[in-house]
This record gives C-alpha cells, structure tokens and sequence, in this order.
C-alpha cells in the first residue's frame, strides 16, 4: 500500500550514544498501531526521528512512506508529504497567535514550486469557516485562535492544540507521542474524540504511550512493545490489557534478557 510507513532496521543516536538499535515496523493506513514500553525504551526518539528532529542521527536503517525514504528529506518535506507529529511536551511561542500560526501552516503545504504563494494561499474566508468547525469539535471557545501559541496553556489546552492541528492539515500519518501526558480525564476523551473524528481509511496513527489508559478511549487494531531500542513484542490490543494487568518485567525477563 503506498500510504503505508516501514521502518526498516532504523539505528538513531543522540548526543553520541545509540537510542534506537534496529527498529522494525509497519504501520497501516486505516489503522492504529500503538507502540509502548517502559521509560527510556526509544519511543519518543523513535516519534522524532520519524518527523526528522535535527538532534536525534540516524546512523542506519530506512523510513519508507509513499515510496521514498523520507530520512533524506527535511521536516517540511516529511510534513508536506503527510507526516505530523503530536508533541508529548509542545513548545510555547510568544507573539504568534493560534490562528496566525496555523494559517502559515496550511499555506505552506499549499504551496507549489515557481508558483506565487498568495495564489496557493487559503482564502480567509475558507480559513475562518474550517478553524471554527475543528475548534467547536474539540471544545474550543472562540478566543482560543486569538492567543500566543502555547502561552500560558494548560496541559489539556496544549494537547486540544496538537489535534487541532491535527485537524487543519488533515496528515495522512499521524504521530502522537504520549500525547495523554498530563491530561485529566475529561481532557484525555476530548482529545481522544478529537483524533477518532480524524480517523479515515487513507490515515495511519502511531500512538506512543507508556498505559494503557489512553488506549481505553483511541483504540489500536495492532500493539507493539519496545525496550531498549528494539520492538521485542507485538500483537493485538489484547497485549495491551495484558500490560495494564502485569507490567513490562515479565517481558523484561523472557525478551531483553536474550538481545543483551
């Protein structure tokens, strides 16, 4: 399928010292596929090594996603191209506004080589109408496009806002590291309702979590453990009850034991 994203034997390093030891993975479109594990397993490097952040080198290995390894690419191709990733810890930008900040980004996928940006760029009057539909979907008062990006946002209005953008740019492979980080319950079913609103046949997600928990509300059709940088265990979501109910020792034990 050309929607779908192989990792192939992917090896990333940070700050010198190897994170990711060879990393195999598929993930489906039209399907969610859950990656967990304990603490300092590789999972979050595993989300930006996929979106491309510049700290985290790949030393081996291929992501494959509509027919090109996109490790040759830089982050605003990889994101033209479909890829988005839901930060776990989003960054504040003072200054720019929600609004502002995602109306620069829906016109820069839109944009086409040796063509004049403002003939590409979305019509204000289209803008406004799709940013107060998604905003009304995730329960977002009006005011919530006129402030700074992240300023000052709880831990639920910053994950509101990854799905939001989310919601705008309409991805086609989705990245969610533990994005139920720091949500209450109320948050964690507004954003999780969020994303199953997004949900379509062309869409792959990859949601990185360390419970189960989130798991209740966005639920994967394919569950895969990784620990010390490799996927040890994969199966269906009832490996991720089994998680909730017995922790990782167990797998700790009969798995990592044997890669060392």
């Amino acid at each position: 399928m050309p929607n779908e994203l192989h990792i192939k034997d992917l090896r990333v390093e940070v700050k010198g010292q190897e994170i990711l030891k060879g990393v195999n993975l598929t993930i489906q479109p039209g399907t969610v596929h859950a990656v967990m594990g304990p603490n300092g397993s590789g999972k979050s490097t595993l989300a930006y090594a996929i979106a491309g952040h510049p700290n985290y080198v790949v030393t081996g290995g291929e992501v494959i996603y509509k027919g090109e390894n996109i490790l040759e690419l830089d982050p605003a191709e990889r994101s033209k191209l479909g890829i988005f990733l839901a930060f776990q810890y989003p960054v504040a930008v003072p200054g720019v506004t929600v609004a502002n900040f995602l109306r620069a980004a829906l016109n820069a996928h839109r944009a086409q080589p040796n063509v004049d940006p403002k003939e590409t760029a979305i019509p204000m009057a289209q803008f406004r109408k799709q940013i107060k539909a998604a905003m009304q979907d995730l329960s977002m008062d009006d005011g919530f496009a006129r402030r700074y990006l992240n300023e000052g946002f709880s831990g639920g209005e910053k994950k509101r806002l990854e799905i939001l953008q989310m919601s705008m740019l309409q991805p086609s492979m989705a990245v969610m590291d533990e994005t139920d980080s720091g949500l209450d319950i109320d948050a964690l079913r507004v954003v999780s309702e969020g994303v199953n609103r997004l949900l379509n046949p062309d869409m792959g997600v990859l949601v990185i979590t360390h419970y189960q928990r989130l798991l209740n509300y966005i639920k994967p059709q394919f569950v895969s453990v990784m620990m010390e940088g490799r996927i040890v265990r994969s199966g269906g979501p009832e490996l991720a009850l089994e998680l909730e109910e017995r922790g990782y020792d167990w797998i700790k034990e009969e798995v990592v034991g044997s890669l060392n």
